[in-house]
């Protein structure tokens, strides 16, 4: 797993510009802490940060088609899970290689496919090839878009990168925000392509861009489609279990220290017992993979539900670990930890972004520095929701029945941090632009009965938007302590098959996830299969609140912070004793600090 970025311009000289690609690359460093490097041409500058992964010493990065006068340059973030395979096809087909990296797998694929090469790949990916033959620049990003990849242009051409800060290293891209971007931040819509800053785009998932002397040119060479399901409830189930079994087996490669992250819910569970059998399978009955669950050192005394929580997740993750037989480790945060400073603004710069979820974004970022310690790569439970109808919203009446995106009848307006009404955003009518343009992408069949189609529906957007924000949270706080996360549920052709299954299939049982408890049975505890949905641990200890509340007080000092917020809205949030403040409220209070410490660390230029 690594960190990419660079550039393309028929204007110029590349190879007088080392410091700046050198400077763009540094930014990275926390993405690939074991090396960096930098390749430069004529027309183009491609840099690398390395994690070190796979073929330790052979990956080195930018890689070439050869050593003197390179035909091919690439560089390449991610893992191509079915690398042996396409190494054994290309060979086949005349290619010889220098080292075992999936690295030089992609490389040689480009070679023989060009721009089709992404239909071969199975993995999470984003990558970037310069042809000096052709004079052009290909991104390829994943089909879910596991892996981030952000372009802007520039002068005769384009700047890419990982995450948005490199490209704020290049001369000619400053960090700006206008109010096109305040909307696509706060609206909660989650698109794909435009972001918080203006000029700076992200490659579609399951799409790429092309840059040569005519222009830019992006399609897509993946996405969801609807198709007639043929298997019976027990061929669907044991089906799934086969999909699901063999992306775990097939993402559990690595030449460094790997381990699970078991939260002690049916995706996490389910994934973990797969993945110690099959290490078992290969090392031998006694091996034992690492699991790593979360918890608050308050959490036993101080929990109470709310809207997103419906009881605490340790006992369960203890259970779960001894059942499949994990070597399994809690790591408890003191919840006065998430007030640090220092930790707020490192989330805050490891996103790019005013935009996150606050303490649950501080914890998971401190959890994946306890796991770096012993691990360099994790395999998470992410997407089984969006993939088997776990949400609230894929079986609530009422946001089954409401004309937006379910997930803001959830998180909405009380979530969102109100912004000021002078700025003139309009933000509800960009909610219904952009749901009536969500839903005439939804890909349906002929026939469909209107209970059907309303799934397919909540399905596509949970998966193409939902579930975007989620990967990118995932990506940027697990990479900025060099940690790799890899998704197996986010794996295309279990995606595509549980996508074309009925909904009448998918709640056969009358609950939530119905599929993936059934093709789990025997790989975890009764309680765990049987246990309703319940999201990532928050803490609930009035100090939190109480220090939460002291910080936004502070933040709305800042003249640039008031002018983009609606004070008057959140006033009584900061009014509300500790102990009462609700989830909705609290998350508001998060994002009015997140803002603060976003606009001093990037000094944007606000053009509203």
């Amino acid at each position: 797993m690594c960190g990419i970025t660079g550039w393309a311009s028929f204007h110029g000289d590349a190879r007088t510009q080392a410091p700046v690609i050198k400077a763009m690359t540094t930014t990275l460093t926390p993405r690939g802490p074991d090396a960096g490097g930098v390749w430069l041409g004529e027309r183009a500058a491609i840099g690398h940060r390395r994690l070190a992964v796979i073929d330790l010493e052979g990956g080195v990065q930018p890689m070439t088609d050869r050593a003197d006068e390179p035909a091919l340059v690439l560089g390449y973030s991610g893992e191509v899970y079915n690398h042996h395979e396409l190494r054994a096809e290309l060979r086949g087909r005349g290619h010889a290689f220098r080292t075992r990296s999936d690295t030089e797998v992609v490389l040689r694929a480009y070679a023989e496919w060009g721009e089709d090469v992404a239909d071969h790949l199975e993995g999470m990916f984003a990558f970037a090839v310069w042809d000096e033959r052709a004079q052009r620049l290909v991104l390829v990003r994943d089909r879910l878009g596991v892996k981030p990849l952000f372009w802007a242009a520039v002068d005769g051409g384009l700047a890419f990168a990982s995450e948005p800060k490199a490209l704020f290293a290049h001369p000619e891209i400053r960090p700006r925000v206008d109010a096109d971007g305040l909307r696509e931040a706060y609206s909660l819509l989650f698109n794909t392509g435009p972001t918080v800053w203006s000029g700076v785009r992200e490659v579609e998932p399951g799409g790429l861009l092309v840059l040569d002397q005519k222009g830019i040119r992006e399609r897509r060479y993946w996405q969801l489609e609807a198709d007639v399901h043929h298997n019976d409830r027990e061929t669907t189930v044991e089906r799934i279990r086969e999909l699901v079994g063999t992306a775990a087996r097939s993402q559990l490669e690595a030449d460094v220290p790997l381990c699970s992250l078991l939260s002690g819910g049916i995706d996490s569970t389910v994934l973990t017992a797969l993945l110690a059998d099959e290490l078992r399978l290969r090392e031998g009955r006694g091996a034992r993979i690492r699991s790593y669950a979360v918890d608050y050192s308050d959490q036993a005394a101080q929990f109470t539900g709310d809207v997103l929580r419906t009881g605490h997740d340790t006992p369960y993750s203890i259970e779960a670990g001894a059942f499949i037989g994990t070597d399994h480790s809690t790591v408890v945060l003191d919840p006065r930890a998430l007030l640090d400073p220092e930790h707020r603004k490192a989330v805050v710069v490891a996103r790019d972004s005013p935009i996150g979820v606050g303490d649950m974004d501080t914890s998971l970022y401190l959890l994946f520095g306890e796991i770096r310690k012993h691990s360099t790569v994790a395999l998470s439970g992410e997407a089984a929701d969006e993939v088997f109808g776990g949400y609230p919203w894929f079986h609530n009446p009422k946001a089954l029945a409401a004309e937006t995106f379910p997930w803001l009848l959830v998180t909405g307006d009380e979530a969102a941090m109100p912004l000021n009404p002078e700025l003139g955003l309009r933000i509800g009518e960009f909610r219904d632009d952009t749901y009536r343009s969500a839903l005439a992408a939804v890909p349906h069949l002929d026939g469909e009965t209107p209970t059907e189609h309303r799934q397919r529906e909540m399905q596509h957007l949970s998966l193409t938007r939902w579930l975007r924000q989620l990967l990118h949270r995932k990506d940027r706080l697990s990479m900025s302590q060099g940690l790799e996360v890899r998704v197996p549920y986010c794996d295309h052709r279990l995606v595509e098959y549980a996508f074309t299954t009925p909904w009448a299939l998918k709640s056969f049982d009358g609950r939530e996830k119905s599929l993936l408890r059934a093709a789990g049975t025997g790989l975890a505890p009764d309680s765990v299969l049987h246990r309703p949905k319940n999201h990532y641990p928050a803490t609930h200890h009035p100090d939190y609140n109480r220090g939460l509340q002291d910080m936004a007080r502070d933040a709305l000092s800042v003249d640039q912070v008031r002018a983009l917020a609606d004070v008057t809205r959140i006033k009584p949030c900061l009014d509300t004793p500790p102990d009462q403040l609700e989830w909705g409220h609290r998350l508001r209070l998060e994002r009015v600090v997140d803002l603060a410490l976003w606009l001093d660390h990037y000094q944007p230029e606000l053009a509203l």
